[in-house]
């Protein structure tokens, strides 16, 4: 469903038409406006015409737009070795787990040939006493 949307940019009113919500076509109004008034305050730019104001508008907002671009792609990238990272940790961990569980099947074992070897004991002490 399309949302029309009326925003001050610039000192003027439009109205905006799309698809996302009217508080994020008045957002995107804000943005442009904060660049504008950004370069209000330069003397160089008051002092360029119309074109050259909106060209250096649309650089620098292309220029944003790139920068977070690549700030995306960058954190794409450490999110990617983060997950690697994690793979690994996970087998590392599975890895470990299969070994413990491994040796406390050794220990439990040896356990049981210490407990019979208690039991042979004690019988053989029994029988050395019943015939001693």
């Amino acid at each position: 469903m399309k949302n029309e949307t009326e925003v001050l940019i610039g000192g003027k009113i439009f109205v905006l038409s799309g698809h996302e919500s009217e508080e994020y076509m008045q957002k995107v109004a804000m943005y442009i406006n904060g660049k504008i008034a950004e370069y209000a305050d330069i003397d160089a730019y008051r002092s360029l015409s119309t074109d050259y104001k909106n060209v250096l508008l649309q650089l620098n907002i292309a220029d944003d737009y790139f920068k977070a671009l690549s700030r995306v792609e960058e954190l794409e990238e450490e999110l990617e070795a983060k997950e690697r990272e994690l793979y690994g940790l996970k087998n590392d961990l599975i890895s470990h787990q299969m070994l413990l569980e491994k040796r406390e099947k050794t220990i439990q074992s040896q356990q049981n040939e210490i407990n019979e070897c208690n039991r042979q004991i004690a019988r053989m002490e029994a029988v050395s006493k019943i015939t001693g």
